[in-house]
């Protein structure tokens, strides 16, 4: 078991308000230590992204420009089993 993967579930759920009494200890042990803070800060760091009003709008043409590059990428293939995974895609590599 991964104790670091559990201590971040433990914390997630007591920021959502989620945590069962029982679990209310651990979470409370998993932060005490930097890489329960670490969590506990990246958790609300997201929640406040996801609760903020979009502020940035998206150029006229954007929806074309992305279906275009999209339209450009090839098309995937089945893999033998076990092949590994590329390390990433020139459609989210950057702008060309």
């Amino acid at each position: 078991m991964d104790t670091n993967k559990k201590n971040r579930e433990y914390i997630s759920l007591l920021l959502d308000g989620e945590i069962p009494d029982t679990d209310l200890e651990l979470a409370m042990a998993a932060l005490d230590g930097p890489e329960g803070q670490q969590a506990w800060d990246a958790f609300h760091h997201i929640g406040d992204v996801l609760r903020a009003e979009a502020t940035a709008e998206l150029s006229p043409d954007f929806s074309a420009r992305l279906a275009a590059r999209l339209a450009d990428e090839p098309m995937p293939t089945k893999r033998a089993a076990g092949a590994a995974e590329p390390a990433s895609s020139p459609a989210i590599a950057g702008p060309r």
